[in-house]
């Protein structure tokens, strides 16, 4: 499935100001959750549904609710942290699962360092969230750690994506739906967005490095 940037005006708003070196770590992490949140809307949207018929205080109605399919929600760490409270507004119920993944700043490719998921996902729909779709070595290495487990379906949400990344995954992960709130322009040498918005996790958790150029997870 082909990547998908969301173009609404909210969204181009909340992400102008998420970018700003001005912004506060607490603003910060707001605008992360405010973000997730209006990127799950169109993440969900293949979510399948069963006729429902409720009692209106005017009569009857036939509606439509959810399937009962389990909703898994990954983070990777430890950005992805920052996200899930934005899915878990949408999905209260959902199970949480745990990926650890840094990225070796010479090979640029990920290591893992944790992992922890829910037991029998054979039928569950796995949210991987992530902020940073930069060169897609932590989330190609996320989806094939989700693999695993043989869920029903996988959606990948990230702020940025880079077009390199977005190759990577249409070449290693093409059924994968990846939503995304911008598309900026490149990577440069060391394998950071340009313009990006810096390091998601230091700003997130206040520990910002000065380099305001430095990487996501």
């Amino acid at each position: 499935m082909p990547l998908r940037v969301i173009d609404h005006p909210l969204i181009k708003h909340k992400m102008t100001i998420l970018r700003n070196t001005e912004t506060s770590t607490k603003k910060f992490r707001e605008l992360v959750a405010e973000l997730t949140l209006l990127l799950a809307y169109e993440a969900t949207r293949g979510l399948e549904t069963t006729p429902t018929r409720v009692t209106t205080p005017m009569g009857t109605f036939e509606g439509e609710t959810l399937k009962r399919s389990k909703v898994v929600i990954a983070p990777v760490l430890r950005a992805g942290l920052g996200m899930v409270q934005g899915m878990l507004d949408l999905f209260p119920r959902a199970l949480v699962a745990h990926l650890g993944l840094y990225r070796d700043e010479k090979t640029l490719e990920p290591k893992v360092y944790y992992q922890s998921m829910p037991e029998s996902l054979g039928d569950a729909v796995i949210f991987i969230v992530d902020p940073m779709l930069a060169t897609a070595g932590s989330l190609a290495a996320a989806v094939n750690l989700v693999k695993q487990a043989q869920p029903a379906r996988i959606v990948a949400i990230s702020l940025i994506a880079s077009p390199e990344g977005a190759q990577r995954m249409a070449r290693e992960h093409p059924e994968v739906e990846i939503v995304v709130a911008a598309m900026d322009s490149r990577l440069d040498e060391r394998g950071y967005i340009i313009p990006g918005l810096g390091d998601a996790g230091d700003r997130m958790f206040g520990s910002y490095k000065i380099d305001p150029s430095a990487p996501g997870d």
